[in-house]
């Protein structure tokens, strides 16, 4: 038996063959602000993922980064007089916190990027040498045009390409590249921000970087599963890929898992929009296990907006399953398990839980597979 995943890369879905042990990296959190229902549906979905493997009888080795270093974690401590990583500690405990209340499965590890500058700076190196990176006025800039592969993670043209680089901090214009689409690797300091020691001069990563190095340090040169939300296609792990394949020669990741947006009244939730729903606010007015439910009711790859009967209808379902208590505590285990294998199909695994309590049968089993406590 084996999962068949969504690879975005492939585009279709294909049988998920890992090792004895399964190696997952899901970018985490830039902790400038409290994660809001979209990223923690992000990482439910690679806990449901990381217990079926294990259910199948594999080893996770599940890597969820902290983005430490990062324009808008840096901008935002300017903004309230803090220390960066003071402000960092702080919606990290947060964070842990409303995961902690979801259920999920802690993480093998959850790396910060101030903890790889040594990876990083070796990385960049080591992308000079070969050729794929290129120095400019105390910054290093990627040279998209050397990796023949850019492009084939996301499948955009290269006008989206410059659109979603120009939303997503790609500084098309900065006049330093030889490419608008080239991306920062190393860039100099502003004279309140941390920097360290480097070949270049003293200043700070880029963004792409800081995931590309932790990666390879924690897991190595492939991943079995890599991926977030599905606005980090591009430029995120399209340029992921490339600066890690051009120094390892090696495929970087297996299976791309992108994740929908969860939006909140037919706008995408985000902090820029304020417009955000928080664990922390959800579960002081219903149980967390009903929370969970709610998020699996919905298919990982599809955009969705949350509402109050999300809610009302994850309380119902739990009052059925407490309900229901003939049988051996197996109802719909094989379902949720083929649901699961299916793209994790976790709305069908719920519909046969439904199922099988309207009959009366415990579903105790298949609620544990899914990290639901009954």
């Amino acid at each position: 038996m084996s999962i068949r995943l969504y690879d975005t890369a492939r585009g279709g879905v294909f049988p998920l063959t890992p090792g004895p042990t399964a190696t997952l990296y899901s970018c985490g959190i830039t902790p400038y602000d409290s994660a809001h229902l979209g990223h923690a549906y992000v990482y439910l979905v690679f806990d449901v993922l990381s217990r079926r493997l294990i259910d199948l009888g594999h080893d996770v080795r599940c890597v969820r980064n902290v983005t430490d270093v990062d324009d808008d974690l840096l901008r935002k401590a300017r903004e309230l007089g803090v220390h960066y990583l003071d402000l960092a500690a702080r919606e990290i405990a947060k964070f842990d916190r409303d995961m902690a209340l979801l259920n999920l499965l802690p993480v093998a590890v959850e790396p910060r990027a101030t903890s790889a500058i040594p990876e990083i700076l070796k990385l960049i190196a080591s992308a000079v040498d070969n050729g794929n990176a290129y120095v400019s006025n105390g910054s290093v800039y990627f040279d998209v045009s050397t990796f023949s592969s850019f492009g084939e993670v996301s499948h955009y043209d290269r006008a989206t390409m410059l659109e979603l680089a120009a939303i997503h901090g790609g500084n098309v214009d900065d006049p330093q590249k030889d490419d608008p689409l080239d991306f920062v690797l190393w860039q100099p300091s502003q004279p309140d921000e941390p920097a360290w020691e480097s070949l270049w001069g003293p200043g700070r990563p880029g963004w792409h970087i800081e995931c590309s190095a932790l990666a390879l340090r924690e897991i190595g040169a492939s991943l079995d599963v890599h991926g977030g939300g599905r606005d980090l296609v591009f430029p995120h792990h399209e340029c992921e890929t490339a600066q890690s394949e051009s120094v390892t020669h090696e495929p970087f990741v297996g299976h791309w898992l992108h994740v929908g947006l969860v939006g909140l009244d037919g706008t995408k939730m985000s902090k820029s929009l304020g417009n955000l729903v928080f664990v922390e606010e959800l579960v002081a007015h219903s149980e967390p296990t009903a929370v969970r439910t709610a998020l699996l009711d919905h298919h990982y790859r599809t955009d969705w907006d949350w509402t109050s009967e999300d809610l009302e209808r994850a309380v119902n379902r739990l009052a059925l399953w407490r309900s229901a208590t003939g049988g051996n505590g197996e109802g719909a285990l094989e379902q949720v398990r083929a649901a699961l294998d299916n793209d994790l199909d976790t709305r069908a695994a719920l519909v046969a839980m439904d199922n099988a309590a309207g009959q009366g049968l415990s579903v105790g089993q298949a609620a544990l597979l899914l990290g639901v406590s009954l």
